[in-house]
């Protein structure tokens, strides 16, 4: 526990960290808290305040229901970052068991199967694939035997399977250089399993560059959360979402309703660069090019 804290209050003296971990900090307080600092219901309609503009009231103004932005912004934010918290998190376990199995057994059967296997998923665009499954299989809940999946799991476990050979390829990197290194084999001179040293040793030196791009995973997830939203196929109204509410301001572009475009954007935009400057700031701490050169300094 003191490691972690003594890590993190390194990364916040960064200025890169610093401010990446307060723009994720403001919005996931906003989404935990979002019964209480909601001022309105985000999906009550009231036709007689439609499309005001922002004011004491209404700080961010009104959509063409009547519906309070400010409020819908508060809530959209927990679609967002579940979804790209929850397949960050899929992503980094099934990546990380792939990668350092296949890494460690380079040139092995199971090396060249898994590896292969990922360069096809690979190289298929993961925005165009979870819009297309989930257009196919449809938005509403997926039963599968006795579990009934809502459209946000649906695209939790999607995105997430879909990011699994992005992280295998990173952990694949790292590990193949691992597996070759000298405490590897000191480890199995002393009789040490496999498993262990590949599970207590090896994972513990790879996993610097998957966290960074662990966070990386997150804003994507963010954006892709939005734009499924966006075209209707994420989270179905009256349910508010920062691309529904995208969605619905598209009508009003021309015609002076700036608020209804502006602030939902720039939630969007806030979240991703958070997580983008968090994962800067752990790339510029981990990496040992630098640890290397402050110690000569």
């Amino acid at each position: 526990m003191n490691r972690t804290v003594r890590f993190v209050a390194t990364l916040l003296r960064s200025p890169l960290g610093f401010i990446g971990f307060l723009l994720i900090g403001v919005f996931v307080l906003m989404a935990l808290a979002a019964p209480w600092l909601s001022p309105y219901d985000p999906i009550q309609i009231d036709l007689a305040n439609r499309l005001s503009p922002p004011d004491l009231a209404h700080w961010l103004g009104t959509d063409q229901s009547g519906r309070d932005v400010l409020s819908r912004i508060i809530w959209g934010s927990r679609a967002s970052l579940l979804v790209g918290l929850c397949a960050a998190s899929i992503g980094l376990i099934g990546g990380v068991a792939l990668g350092i199995l296949a890494g460690f057994y380079s040139g092995s059967l199971l090396d060249q199967v898994a590896m292969r296997i990922v360069d096809i998923l690979f190289s298929i665009p993961l925005l165009v694939a979870a819009i297309a499954v989930v257009g196919i299989i449809g938005v509403g809940p997926l039963k599968l035997g006795p579990f009934l999946l809502p459209n946000e799991t649906k695209i939790i476990l999607l995105v997430g399977f879909l990011y699994i050979p992005w992280i295998a390829r990173v952990t694949y990197a790292a590990a193949l250089v691992e597996s070759k290194a000298d405490y590897v084999l000191a480890r199995r001179a002393q009789g040490t399993s496999d498993w262990e040293i590949m599970f207590s040793d090896v994972l513990g030196n790879c996993l610097s560059p998957v966290i960074v791009q662990a966070t990386l995973f997150v804003a994507i997830g963010i954006i892709v959360e939005s734009s499924m939203s966006f075209v209707g196929l994420g989270v179905q109204p009256p349910q508010p979402s920062w691309g529904t509410m995208l969605a619905d301001a598209r009508g009003y572009v021309l015609s002076g309703e700036w608020w209804l475009q502006v602030f939902p954007g720039l939630a969007i935009s806030l979240t991703v660069i958070g997580f983008n400057l968090v994962g800067d700031g752990l790339r510029d701490l981990l990496d040992p090019r630098k640890k290397t050169t402050a110690l000569m300094v």
